[in-house]
């Protein structure tokens, strides 16, 4: 039998049932060492004067059955599971007429120090192990106390593969216990990834819509007198923005509650758990329960063919972190693809936003077509929020194999079309920004141009493509 076929055998041993096998394996040896084998001039051990009559086969039946009954209770009342195994231990060496209890009589209890360590409190098997030492030492002072020779290495070497058993159970709960602190952790990472994702998609739902709400509610203003239909329109506006972000949140809301629900009151935790061996970090958007629709978000339909969306986007490694699996009936995460829905809604707040495409468009992975998106999304809304401009340019480059190239140019302030700004905003967009690059191991910078507005650049690194077996042809 190989140890791979070995392993499954001995994994269906319980702890009661090893025990049980190493007792009754020390009596096979020590029967075995009191007959002579082939190839041997005689027998190990002389057999004592006890151990074959009826008084001694009687204490070494009743040995067993104290061994056996010991095994039994072992899972269940590890306390006296051990009391009855060291009185087996004590009862079987009695007619064998040795000077100290047997290693082989004492293997069954080793097996149950070490069990006892493992799954017990500290507390517990530090008791254990004291009883067992004891023993061992009781004997031998009862054999001094009557004046009888004692085995004292052998005592030794029976203490030490107790201590060993013992310190072995010892290690083995400990590690248990690491493994559980790092999952809870693990846990609790989660959750406070989940929670950071979502604060992050908020921040880009509500921070592109609201600023064009503002923008338009005092255009509206300044024409309500005069110009009644241009106001009209800016209320629409206004309107439709508004519409379109309630929506989103209620969609972020009642996915969360449906994971919630699911989880049993744990979805974060539970999924995250789930899903371990995957990734998803803090600001990483793989898509877990609660994600949003933004206002820049195309329908399947309208989704064009060279970015190949996927509605379960996965963030691929670092190894170290989780991934939190898509809830049924979530909305599809925009990409790049939905740049033209998202100049247009900007161009219905008053700034243009001219779209270059560099080089042929070419499937993204989900993390990354979706963060390229926000990139874009909250570098034109500090344009619409921040910018006296009425125009910017977003340029997406492709031409790089290993890497895709975003920049996003506010050309300044047009002269005498400076713009009422909308308020000083919190502070989060370019930190933002900075560390979803981060985060995909890319490169970004942002600072004025040197012939005036203001520049974001971003270089997202791209997967290198898995090399096909020999002899396998691409589709």
């Amino acid at each position: 039998m190989s140890a791979a076929q070995a392993a499954p055998f001995l994994r269906k041993i319980t702890p009661g049932g090893g025990t049980a096998l190493a007792w009754l394996a020390g009596l096979l040896f020590t029967a075995l060492l009191r007959v002579r084998l082939p190839g041997q001039a005689e027998a190990e051990v002389l057999a004592g004067v006890v151990i074959l009559r009826w008084d001694g086969l009687t204490m070494l039946a009743l040995a067993t059955l104290l061994a056996l009954r010991g095994s039994v209770l072992l899972t269940r009342r590890p306390g006296a599971a051990l009391c009855h195994l060291l009185g087996a231990a004590v009862v079987g060496s009695l007619p064998l007429g040795v000077t100290a209890i047997p290693l082989a009589q004492y293997l069954a209890v080793d097996i149950a120090l070490y069990t006892i360590a493992v799954t017990r409190p500290h507390h517990e098997s530090d008791r254990a192990v004291f009883l067992g030492l004891g023993t061992i030492a009781g004997y031998l002072a009862v054999r001094l106390a009557c004046g009888w020779s004692v085995g004292t290495t052998t005592a030794l070497t029976v203490g030490l593969t107790a201590a060993v058993a013992w310190l072995l159970g010892r290690a083995q709960r400990q590690t248990r216990e690491h493994a559980e602190q790092t999952r809870l952790r693990i846990a609790e990472q989660a959750v406070t990834a989940e929670r950071l994702r979502i604060a992050r998609e908020m921040h880009d739902t509500v921070a592109h819509s609201i600023g064009i709400v503002a923008l338009q509610a005092g255009a509206a203003r300044r024409v309500i007198d005069n110009r009644p239909d241009q106001a009209r329109e800016a209320l629409a506006a206004i309107e439709t923005a508004s519409r379109e972000t309630l929506a989103g949140l209620r969609r972020m809301l009642g996915a969360l509650r449906t994971a919630d629900e699911d989880g049993h009151g744990g979805g974060a935790t539970k999924q995250g758990l789930r899903g371990a061996g995957g990734s998803a970090g803090p600001g990483t958007d793989s898509a877990p329960s609660g994600t949003p629709a933004l206002s820049g978000t195309l329908s399947p339909s309208e989704t064009p063919p060279h970015s190949q969306k996927s509605p379960h986007p996965e963030m691929p490694p670092p190894t170290d972190t989780l991934t939190f699996p898509k809830a049924p009936g979530l909305p599809e995460m925009p990409g790049l693809a939905a740049l033209d829905r998202l100049a247009e809604t900007t161009a219905a707040a008053g700034v243009q936003v001219a779209v270059r495409w560099i080089g042929a468009p070419r499937p993204l992975p989900p993390d990354i077509d979706l963060s390229a998106f926000r990139l874009v999304q909250e570098s034109v809304t500090n344009v619409v929020r921040h910018s006296g401009a009425d125009r910017c340019t977003v340029t997406v480059d492709h031409r790089d194999p290993e890497a895709l190239a975003l920049t996003v140019d506010d050309l300044g302030p047009t002269p005498g079309r400076e713009r009422e700004r909308s308020g000083g905003g919190s502070g989060y967009g370019l930190p933002g920004m900075r560390e979803r690059v981060g985060l995909l191991h890319g490169d970004f910078t942002a600072g004025p141009r040197p012939d005036g507005g203001f520049r974001v650049t971003a270089r997202l690194p791209l997967p290198l493509p898995l090399p096909l077996p020999t002899g396998v042809t691409p589709a």
